[in-house]
């Protein structure tokens, strides 16, 4: 089995790590899963790396349990970054082309991405990605390719994704510890579009929403293009709280409730239904009414609904949206979320499941909590498979001595 068919995504939440090892079938080009596993993230908060020792040996832990899974060794992997931290901006590129005879070539696009990349970033910030939305040719605008076509002048209008470079360095120190080498460094919710948003998806117009623990990340595309990026402080685990402090009881039995008992629609739930709560935990004693708690949870997603339809307004697509809402993440699992969603949207809503995986034992990855881990896969096989890919990756460190000769050089230059 050649070591670069195998592709693994680690993506690194508030709440839980997972971890997806996938093989590229030589035949049909989809993507195998061998392995998946997951263990509690401690240290990180809001996707952000509050202890590194604790996150280490989070990473220790799922590494170890797919290791064992798969029977052979984790050494490199595309992993996925979140967090509140992580903003996007547009940026323009413009440059003259450099052949006498006007012929557009690859490193012409490349210089004009790196154009566009000379942006005004905010200091401590480090770019993370750039997104070529479509090039000009001598002001015509709506190219998506422009390799072989003749001109003079070549612009890009690209979307800067960009995250703050102290927690990005926290972030790879923890990985690079427990001896993985990082492929990429990838937005999380960038990943997830690959393995559950279909082209005609992309092209007519949709907005994905990864609903995580502590974060909601939401991703608006159009013509194919990446249109707009967000991530919200806000969470499934609000909604937890949201019900512990509601019914006065622990945030552990509150997940429980949530997890066994929840539904986003009030509606749907006889008044009369209670729930005896020694049934659920023998510590505890009482009954509450199942639809009261459903009337937290809903006004909760309510709430976050209407975050990302602000998000939606800035960019003038409130609702104009044709193939509308794709829900996932763990939070996306609550029954009635969708109903929420469509009436909260006013589009159509659906839940985003990994798509085009060829059959596979692990069960477990078909799952909406798993779609960025195996999103990074997917992310991982369009690298692989087609280097000149429209995706413009910046090159990451590939080691932890290139990572600290950098660094020396860095500070060299600022010696005077």
């Amino acid at each position: 089995m050649p070591k670069e068919e195998i592709i693994t995504g680690l993506d690194i939440g508030s709440t839980t790590i997972r971890i997806a090892v996938g093989q590229i079938n030589p035949q049909d080009k989809r993507i195998h899963i061998l392995g998946a596993a997951e263990n509690i993230a401690e240290g990180i908060s809001k996707g952000v790396v509050t202890s590194i020792e604790d996150a280490v040996s989070s990473i220790s832990g799922v590494l170890e349990k797919v290791e064992r899974m798969t029977g052979m060794p984790v050494e490199h992997a595309y992993v996925g970054i979140n967090g509140s931290h992580v903003t996007s901006q547009d940026s323009h590129g413009v440059i003259a082309v450099s052949k006498a005879n006007g012929e557009i070539k690859e490193d012409d696009v490349e210089r004009v991405i790196e154009a566009a990349q000379a942006v005004a970033t905010p200091p401590n910030y480090e770019i993370l990605h750039v997104i070529p939305r479509s090039f000009a040719v001598d002001n015509q605008p709506g190219i998506k390719d422009p390799v072989g076509m003749t001109g003079i002048r070549l612009e890009v209008d690209a979307q800067i994704i960009q995250g703050l470079s102290s927690q990005i360095k926290n972030l790879t120190k923890c990985v690079y510890r427990t001896g993985v080498d990082i492929d990429d460094l990838v937005l999380g919710v960038l990943a997830t579009a690959e393995a559950v948003l279909s082209k005609k998806q992309k092209d007519l117009g949709v907005v994905l929403v990864n609903l995580g623990g502590a974060t909601t990340s939401v991703l608006v595309f159009e013509e194919g293009d990446v249109l707009h990026t967000a991530i919200l402080p806000i969470g499934s685990g609000h909604i937890t709280n949201d019900i512990a402090i509601g019914l006065r009881i622990s945030i552990d039995l509150a997940e429980k409730l949530k997890v066994e008992y929840g539904s986003a629609l009030a509606n749907e739930i006889n008044k009369r239904e209670e729930i005896n709560l020694s049934e659920v935990d023998s510590k505890e004693e009482g009954t509450v009414s199942q639809r009261h708690i459903a009337e937290i949870i809903e006004a909760r997603c309510e709430e976050i609904f209407k975050m990302v339809d602000k998000e939606l307004q800035r960019i003038d697509r409130s609702g104009l949206l044709p193939s509308g809402v794709v829900l996932t993440g763990g939070g996306a699992k609550l029954p009635g979320i969708v109903e929420v969603a469509k009436k909260e949207f006013r589009l159509p809503a659906s839940l985003g499941y990994p798509l085009d995986l060829s059959s596979t034992a692990v069960d477990k990855v078909n799952d909406l909590n798993f779609s960025t881990a195996v999103g990074l896969i997917y992310w991982g096989k369009s690298l692989w498979g087609m280097r000149g890919d429209s995706k413009i990756s910046l090159p990451k460190f590939s080691s932890v001595s290139e990572a600290t000769s950098k660094m020396k050089k860095w500070f060299k230059s600022l010696i005077p």
